[in-house]
């Protein structure tokens, strides 16, 4: 009792569910401690390799003992000019590298800390739901409050966002998106886009786009980045990351890019909380982004090839699946009658009697309840299996 008074946590963890990955990450090693060979379609961790100059950059930069030393924090100028050029290439967008980038420890660490910068108590942020968890919970520590606005057609998504900001006092201060998104898969063009700088401008609120995604897409579909847009960069920021695009992702680099008043926030908090990026993961990342274009539509087609094994296997069963044109998840509608289950109860089961692990709808918010997150990291033998393995499964659950 006594220890008890003494340990005691900030309010803000009562807001804190336990975080969903890190549940079924335990789950799935129990499992596999036990000896049982997990199908892991969980997490959105790339089993692929890092492309070999990436890699061979970083061997070579990481012996000389001037990288041992504490990095640029903001980035090193050279990689900060090639996140530019990137942009110039593929967006035909122009960002002044020194005001306008700042590289983070992946984009997960950066929209959490630039939240802390740009939220606080009795601010009011939108975030489109389903949604990846920090996309909510950053604000949420942040001490913000949280608008979910369901993931309609955009039509009614942006009817939404123009009645929210009507109707609430104060007004929203930022509109998170995810585009291509994560969980759904859903994807966006630039006519939405505009439509939503005319609304950040008109009701003023801040934009942050969560653009992960933005290279892996299928069947033709090309992703636009929020800053193409004229007048995206007076009211908003893009973040993007190493991990999906070249299979970095334990090296954990990102960016964001955009308006420089925001990039300039989020460095004045970051330079409290970390000193940056390993200097040979920086040059490493010079390298990825300056000669590794083309692995990138190589590493989509891996990823689409899986999408169609996954949903081609899950339609034989009995699922009915819409195939997504970007990001490397399938958005499953379980099917009658296991939805009475819940999407977590049925992970479980799928987990316990069919050795696969998936992401229930349900730890994406409520509005992922009744589906699954499907992960297309595994080889396509491996994804053949896991159908099998749910089939299984399924036959022996009790309704």
């Amino acid at each position: 009792m006594e220890q008890d008074n003494i340990i005691r946590f900030a309010s803000r963890m009562d807001y804190l569910p336990p975080y969903l990955f890190g549940m079924i990450n335990k789950m799935k090693m129990d499992k596999r401690r036990n000896g049982d060979d997990v199908i892991d379609l969980g997490m959105g961790n790339p089993m692929d390799p890092t492309p070999d100059a990436v890699i061979e950059k970083l061997v070579s930069v990481a012996k000389d003992p001037k990288s041992h030393r504490y990095p640029e924090s903001s980035g090193l100028p050279n990689l900060k000019k090639e996140i530019a050029k990137y942009y110039n290439r593929h967006y035909n967008i122009n960002l002044d590298a020194d005001k306008e980038t700042y590289f983070t420890i992946g984009s997960k660490e950066g929209i959490s800390h630039l939240c802390l910068a740009i939220m606080g108590p009795g601010d009011c942020v939108l975030v489109p739901a389903p949604a990846f968890p920090i996309h909510i919970y950053a604000a949420v520590i942040a001490g913000a409050n949280v608008m979910r606005i369901p993931l309609e057609p955009e039509k009614g998504f942006l009817d939404r966002i123009i009645k929210v900001c009507e109707a609430c006092y104060p007004s929203p201060k930022v509109l998170m998106l995810n585009y291509p998104h994560n969980p759904t898969g859903v994807v966006t063009d630039k006519a939405f886009f505009k439509e939503i700088v005319k609304l950040a401008k008109r009701f003023k609120f801040m934009v942050i786009n969560d653009f992960a995604y933005g290279k892996i897409t299928y069947d033709g579909y090309v992703a636009p980045s929020f800053l193409e847009i004229e007048g995206a960069k007076d009211v908003g920021v893009e973040f993007g990351s190493f991990s999906k695009s070249y299979n970095m992702a334990g090296w954990r680099i990102g960016y964001c890019v955009g308006n420089e008043k925001i990039v300039e926030a989020l460095g004045k908090i970051k330079g409290y909380f970390d000193y940056g990026i390993f200097s040979a993961i920086q040059v490493a990342g010079i390298i990825a982004l300056r000669d590794c274009d083309d692995t990138i539509p190589e590493l989509a087609k891996i990823y689409e090839h899986r999408r169609d094994v996954l949903c081609s296997g899950l339609e034989r069963i009995g699922w009915d699946i819409e195939r997504p044109k970007a990001g490397m998840f399938v958005w499953a509608k379980i099917p009658e009658p296991f939805n009475k289950m819940g999407s977590m109860e049925f992970a479980i089961q799928l987990m316990n009697n069919g050795n696969v692990a998936v992401a229930p709808g349900t730890g994406f918010s409520e509005e992922g309840e009744g589906y699954l997150r499907l992960a297309l990291v595994e080889n396509e033998e491996r994804l053949r299996q896991a159908v099998r393995q749910m089939k299984k499964a399924m036959d022996q659950m009790k309704i």
